[in-house]
């Protein structure tokens, strides 16, 4: 399996990361992907990208949550560090309207600005887009690089949202919200296609049923592998064996740079 969007250097794994970790591998995770928020999270990040060489890989970008009155100092840092380091990708970036959109000109500014350097780096990107799908499609469109390519990070949406986001040429990310009740994605795995997903688990957040409201971490990926195995009615053998697959694309696209 590959974790495709995991914040491992978060606090809330300060006390036994390296256990954490050990069951990640035990577990079946080949490699796990580790998304940047800001320039506070790199040390951390690029720590475990040292500690883990092919199996924790970083991204870099400026997660939109993050985005403020500084937000072009923060932008000049994830472009210095592009010029320096191999990175996976371009992440996490994008629009979220669910806490506050007191910055959504910035985050917009932020956000096509991040797609120029993935573009100029030959990277994909990894979205976050909360409460925000349409304007983020609005945005890509602007851009109007059909070349840019990458995951809708932890995909809730509908199915025309999801058939959007796969005409643009992205991955959909799916995690720990289809194995909740009223997740939604009962109505939309069962109606697309397995070469379009790839899995993660956004650790330390949203983790899975049955450890729905506790802390998440990779290992949980297997459960959401079972899930979506179930809603598509595959074996869960054949969703590993095809999201794995997916994920590798964007990993080989980005290190035959």
């Amino acid at each position: 399996m590959i974790e495709t969007h995991a914040h491992l250097y978060d606090d809330q794994f300060a006390d036994d990361r390296p256990e954490m970790l050990e069951r990640a591998w035990k577990a079946g995770i080949e490699q796990i992907w580790m998304p940047n928020c800001d320039q506070h999270t790199i040390d951390g990040m690029m720590k475990l990208a040292r500690e883990y060489p092919q199996r924790c890989l970083p991204m870099m970008g400026l997660h939109p949550c993050y985005v403020g009155k500084d937000f072009e100092k923060e932008l000049q840092i994830v472009e210095d560090w592009l010029s320096r380091y191999p990175f996976l990708a371009v992440g996490e970036i994008g629009l979220d309207l669910y806490w506050d959109t007191s910055f959504r000109e910035q985050q917009e500014e932020a956000f096509l600005v991040q797609c120029g350097l993935a573009r100029s780096h030959n990277l994909w990107i990894d979205i976050h887009s909360r409460n925000a799908f349409w304007e983020t499609v609005a945005l890509l469109e602007k851009f109007a690089d059909p070349e840019l390519t990458g995951i809708f990070h932890c995909f809730v949406g509908t199915l025309e949202e999801a058939n959007k986001a796969i005409e643009l040429g992205f991955k959909l990310g799916i995690g720990g919200v289809s194995t909740f009740k009223n997740g939604g994605l009962d109505k939309v795995l069962p109606f697309v296609d397995l070469e379009h997903l790839v899995l993660e688990t956004d650790s330390p957040y949203l983790a899975p049923v049955p450890y729905r409201g506790k802390r998440n971490e990779p290992s949980y990926l297997d459960l959401v592998a079972q899930r979506v195995a179930d809603l598509m009615q595959l074996p869960k053998a054949v969703v590993l064996e095809a999201t794995t697959r997916n994920a590798s694309l964007l990993t080989t696209s980005s290190l035959a740079r």
